[in-house]
C-alpha cells in the first residue's frame, strides 16, 4: 500500500520538461538531425494502453523485457538505450516493451513499480525476474540469457 501511495505522489508531481534525451526525437533543424535508436527497430516498442500491454506482452509467445521508465528520470535515460542495444543483440529471441509510468500509472501500480527504472522479465505472461536501477552491459547480458534460457 505504501508503494502505491508513493507512486501516486510521484506521479502527482507532474511532468517536468527536460532537455532532449536519448529516448526522445529531436525535430529536424533543432540539432541538425534526428536522434534515436534505429538499430533496435522491431525488437522494442512503446506500450500504447492496457490492451496493447495484454496483447503484446502478457500474450507474447516470446520472452519480453518490460522497461518501466519516466521521461524525467536520469537513470532511465542511461539504462534505456543500453537495454535496447542488448535486446537487439539477441536477434529476435526476446522483445522489449517500454512503459512510461506517467502515461500508464495503472500498469505501474499493477506490477508494483515503486522506483524507476524498473525492468521486468516476463515469460508466458508471468514475471520471472526483476531489477531496479541501472545495470552495466555484462549484468544485462546475464539477465537476458537467464530469461531466454541460453
Amino acid at each position: 500500500m505504501a508503494q502505491r501511495l508513493a507512486i501516486r505522489r510521484l506521479l502527482a508531481l507532474g511532468r517536468r520538461p527536460l532537455p532532449l534525451g536519448p529516448r526522445q526525437l529531436a525535430p529536424h533543424g533543432v540539432h541538425g538531425r534526428a536522434f534515436g535508436c534505429s538499430a533496435t527497430r522491431g525488437s522494442a516498442f512503446n506500450v500504447q494502453d492496457g490492451g496493447d500491454f495484454q496483447e503484446r506482452v502478457v500474450n507474447s509467445p516470446k520472452p519480453v523485457v518490460v522497461d518501466f521508465y519516466a521521461q524525467w528520470c536520469g537513470p532511465c535515460k542511461i539504462l534505456g538505450p543500453r537495454l535496447e542495444k542488448m535486446v537487439a543483440k539477441q536477434k529476435g529471441k526476446v522483445v522489449m516493451a517500454k512503459v512510461d509510468i506517467d502515461d500508464h500509472t495503472d500498469l505501474a501500480i499493477e506490477y508494483e513499480v515503486s522506483a524507476v527504472p524498473t525492468v521486468l522479465a516476463m515469460k508466458n505472461g508471468d514475471v520471472v525476474d526483476k531489477f531496479v536501477g541501472v545495470k552495466d552491459e555484462d549484468q544485462l547480458e546475464a539477465f537476458l540469457k537467464k530469461l531466454i534460457g541460453a
